[in-house]
């Protein structure tokens, strides 16, 4: 039996499952907060980290609850409508939930009793996530140019974001919200443009249709 120990607790813009970006660096935007547990909540743990300009987070799936039925997923860079193994997606429907993400390390806080903290940016990952490890992204070995990625070899299109709503949002939480419709996290058999869609992100409730020309923004309210 492998027992693992939840080292620290990522706390993200993303309140909601639905609408966080599907890969990690899509929505630069995106923040993130790194607090650790008691256990770990110290100095040396990470000291010259400052050194490294992106992180890899080992996190868990923690709000994907049900058990996997099947060792095959719809990915949503298929249309939702071809089946893969699990093992050759980064659904997160896989036996132990485990994800791995690369984040831009922004700044250390080294002062406060909640300290040390780690502000990073990209995040894909909702609010809440339990981290089980941390690594430093290190660019000779984990960059391979020459790599090939199957069905996900080029990014993801990015549709325009409009506005039809007047809203006192601010311009930082704007940027993101832009960011993450702009990637079209609606499940992509849907091609109702009537239908309308919400999430939080960053305490801000956002409804939008999405439609051939790109997303469009009906609401955004903050509920804090």
């Amino acid at each position: 039996m492998i027992s693992m120990n939840i080292i620290a607790t990522l706390r993200t813009c993303y309140t909601d499952k639905f609408g966080v970006p599907r890969q990690s660096g899509l929505v630069p935007s995106a923040w993130g907060v790194v607090e650790f547990e008691p256990a770990y909540r110290r100095m040396e743990a990470v000291r010259g980290i400052e050194q490294f300009s992106h992180l890899w987070l080992i996190t868990q799936f923690h709000l994907v609850t049900e058990e996997p039925t099947s060792l095959t997923v719809r990915p949503p860079r298929l249309g939702g409508n071809e089946r893969r193994g699990v093992f050759a997606t980064r659904s997160p429907f896989r036996p132990n939930r485990l994800t791995l993400s690369v984040v831009k390390l922004d700044r250390v806080e080294l002062e406060g009793d909640a300290a040390p903290r780690l502000f990073v940016s990209g995040v894909d990952l909702v609010d809440g996530t339990p981290i089980l490890d941390i690594k430093p992204y290190v660019r000779f070995a984990d960059s391979l140019p020459d790599a090939h990625s199957g069905f996900a070899d080029e990014a993801p299109q990015r549709l325009p974001v409009r506005w039809d709503c007047d809203s006192s949002v601010p311009d930082e939480v704007r940027v993101i919200i832009d960011q993450s419709l702009a990637l079209q996290p609606q499940p992509a058999y849907h091609d109702d443009e009537a239908r309308e869609y919400a999430t939080e992100i960053a305490g801000w409730r956002v409804r939008w249709a999405a439609t051939l020309a790109g997303a469009c923004v009906k609401s955004c309210e903050w509920v804090g």
